[in-house]
């Protein structure tokens, strides 16, 4: 597994993020078991970061994944970097809160979770626009002072954000959505990132499913998975965007990768991009992802792929407000 340094952080990660967004149940229903031993079969394959988020189910992922490592971390702790998001509270009246006091009950539930007594990179999960960055700020800071948490990120932050908040305590990652049909972070986010020396995890590379190859025009979702109340999981859109789905895999198939491999590898190879968040619930569905690590495009490739997706239908994916 290739590692690369996560910006001025200065955390040596591998390049493939374990992320566990699907084990918290906004994904439809899934055997723990099974997920345990992807989460476990990740870690022997090379795995050394782990993602989640108090709000995957409230806790539920973050105590999975806590009990998945237990071995790992009892036995060598700085051997896994656990990254965790705060800051959001989903079907409440203020579903992003980055004040100072919700923050730490965050970091606490966090803690009690994972059951452990650091965590390694906590990040503000989304902008919250009625607590100024200052108080955001100042409030990790403290809780770094304190050493419940080693590193600050944010997620889903644009250029101006990411420059209020390091304006008054330094950024060392972001955690932005990209994929081949969600690219908006070029414009302006990976940019400052790239000249500030921010580490950039990517989520959902795969976009959100669409790039495994499993989809189809008839595929359903339960009704407690976000896709189902989705626009771009429905209808025209879908039936579009995967026709691009099936020009990229016959492309993948001349370079002996899968649709998944070739769409991970994409985008590791974006300039600025560190690592990639992938999550699985078996451990072959991970196998597979592991290996886009190890892929290594030219640039006659890249040209190539963004001109079959030239045509796509932009994506995205849920927010705190619901469903975009």
């Amino acid at each position: 597994m290739r590692t690369t340094t996560l910006g001025r952080s200065g955390l040596r990660v591998s390049r493939i993020v374990f992320g566990t967004w699907q084990l918290g149940g906004d994904w439809g229903s899934f055997d723990e078991g099974t997920a345990i031993q992807a989460i476990r079969h990740a870690r022997e394959r090379g795995v050394t970061f782990f993602d989640t988020a108090q709000a995957y189910g409230f806790g539920r992922s973050e105590a999975l994944l806590g009990r998945a490592l237990r071995e790992d971390l009892e036995r060598d702790r700085d051997s896994v970097v656990i990254a965790t998001k705060g800051g959001i509270n989903p079907g409440s009246d203020r579903p992003r809160d980055a004040r100072r006091h919700w923050l730490r009950r965050d970091v606490e539930e966090s803690l009690r979770q994972l059951d452990i007594e650091f965590i390694d990179l906590y990040q503000v999960h989304w902008p919250d626009p009625d607590t100024p960055a200052e108080e955001t700020a100042e409030a990790l800071q403290e809780l770094v002072d304190e050493g419940k948490i080693r590193h600050v990120g944010v997620s889903n932050y644009d250029a101006a954000q990411l420059a209020a908040f390091d304006a008054v305590r330094p950024v060392e990652t972001l955690q932005p959505p990209y994929h081949l049909f969600q690219r908006q972070i070029e414009a302006g986010p990976l940019q400052y990132c790239r000249a500030h020396d921010i580490g950039v995890l990517v989520y959902s590379p795969l976009g959100s499913g669409l790039l495994t190859g499993g989809l189809t025009p008839d595929t359903v979702f339960e009704a407690d998975d976000w896709r189902s109340q989705s626009s771009a999981f429905t209808g025209d859109n879908l039936r579009h965007n995967l026709r691009i789905v099936d020009r990229l895999k016959d492309f993948a198939a001349g370079h002996g990768l899968t649709v998944s491999q070739l769409a991970i590898a994409w985008a590791l190879a974006t300039p600025g991009v560190h690592a990639a968040i992938v999550g699985a619930r078996r451990p072959e569905h991970i196998e597979a992802s592991l290996a886009a690590a190890d892929v290594d495009l030219t640039d006659a490739d890249v040209a190539q792929i963004e001109q079959l997706t030239a045509d796509a239908i932009p994506v995205t994916g849920a927010n705190p407000e619901g469903v975009a």
